[in-house]
């Protein structure tokens, strides 16, 4: 099974054709700030809503943890946990298992959503990497020394939007499912003609690494590190491969666990989980920490920089606390281009091609890239006092 990162593409499809256009621009500012405002408070052991007897009205000296609830975020506990995976559709970028150590933090409970992302934009004037014109400048930097401009015509706002081909195609040719598609942005996930009216409660696509930390600073909280969202995603479990267990989902589920791709990829989708595309962020079961979308429907940002040795740095180390990653990015495939981690997998993943919803799965993108099938959620550390909200 052959599987590249959608940086991998946009190589790729620079150098056949739709190219120049998938490779945008550089980093933004943000305006103005604001977040959630925190309402009840849970206790020590999880995330219920109200203190524990034994843990009120105790002195300073013996905090015992958060003490207010950020709305629609879940508490997790710190622990330790063995990240990685061995199982047999495990990449080498998965391994070697390695211990890790994380303090507790918050986390969304679902990803970002359109009418989250909108206050965002509506409260700031942010606009995002999709809808900005190119700058050749910057995008040379990530490709090969000599690469020639492409025409004008071609650097235009625009992303990357997924189409299913009329039949069965080569699964080494990303451009026979993806598009360049001028005018596509988070408003337009599938571009010009598309919307997303009577969607507030879907996740938020079309937003490059840059839009999510964008986001994430005027909310007054971060994106997650790897780990953090591994554990998170893990809901509890120790060493399964899914965050509902051991059972690999199928193409007959009566009852699936998340939205992915059912049928042949990349041209038949039999649409069995009840989509065919992103589903609202309450549409299937949350894991065991009350998170939603921890598997299939969108990508998820994380902060951390992409590198496929980095487990084996970190297992070296015995047991990592609290790791943020590595502290620049490295892709042989691609050495040119920075490359963030992406969890979670996708509402285009399938068995047969890229099993991304297992809890352990990495993918890597570059920073500009946006498209169809990639959001976001945040973290928040412990203790931490999100600013006032406009949300």
């Amino acid at each position: 099974m052959l599987i590249k990162s959608f940086a991998a593409f946009v190589i790729v499809a620079a150098v056949v054709a739709t190219a120049w256009a998938l490779k945008a621009r550089g980093s933004h500012a943000v305006a103005a700030t604001g977040a959630a405002a925190p309402t009840t408070a849970p206790s020590a052991a999880g995330d219920p809503a109200k203190p524990l007897p034994c843990c009120t009205n105790l002195p300073k000296r013996f905090a015992t943890g958060p003490t207010t609830m950020p709305a629609g975020m879940r508490w997790i506990p710190g622990g330790e946990f063995t990240m990685g995976s061995t199982t047999p559709d495990a990449r080498a970028d998965e391994r070697p298992l390695h211990k890790v150590k994380l303090t507790g933090f918050w986390i969304d409970e679902t990803d970002v959503t359109n009418a989250q992302f909108r206050k965002f934009v509506d409260a700031t004037g942010y606009v995002t990497t999709a809808e900005k014109k190119p700058d050749w400048d910057e995008m040379k930097k990530q490709l090969p020394p000599g690469t020639p401009k492409p025409p004008e015509d071609k650097l235009v706002a625009a992303s990357l939007v997924f189409h299913s081909p009329a039949g069965p195609v080569p699964l080494d040719d990303f451009s026979q499912w993806w598009s360049w598609a001028p005018g596509a942005d988070w408003r337009h996930p599938e571009g010009p003609g598309s919307s997303i009216d009577g969607k507030d409660d879907y996740p938020v696509v079309q937003v490059s690494w840059d839009d999510a930390v964008a986001y994430a600073k005027w909310a007054g909280k971060q994106l997650p590190t790897e780990a953090q969202w591994e554990f998170a995603a893990r809901g509890g479990l120790k060493d399964r491969k899914y965050f509902w267990g051991e059972e690999d989902p199928t193409d007959n589920d009566a009852s699936p666990h998340c939205n992915i791709w059912q049928g042949h990829f990349p041209d038949r989708n039999t649409g069995q989980d009840g989509y065919l595309a992103s589903s609202p962020v309450h549409a299937f079961k949350p894991n065991g920490y009350g998170l939603y979308d921890m598997a299939g429907n969108v990508w998820q940002w994380c902060s951390d920089w992409y590198r496929p040795d980095a487990y084996v740095t970190d297992a070296a180390r015995g047991t990592v606390i609290d790791p943020t990653g590595p502290e620049q990015s490295y892709d042989p495939e691609e050495p040119y281009t920075p490359k963030h981690v992406t969890r979670g997998g996708s509402f285009l993943c399938n068995a047969s091609y890229c099993s991304s919803y297992r809890v352990a799965a990495r993918m890597k993108t570059s920073p500009d890239s946006a498209t169809n099938h990639t959001g976001f959620r945040c973290v928040m550390a412990a203790n931490t006092a999100a600013p006032d909200a406009k949300k």
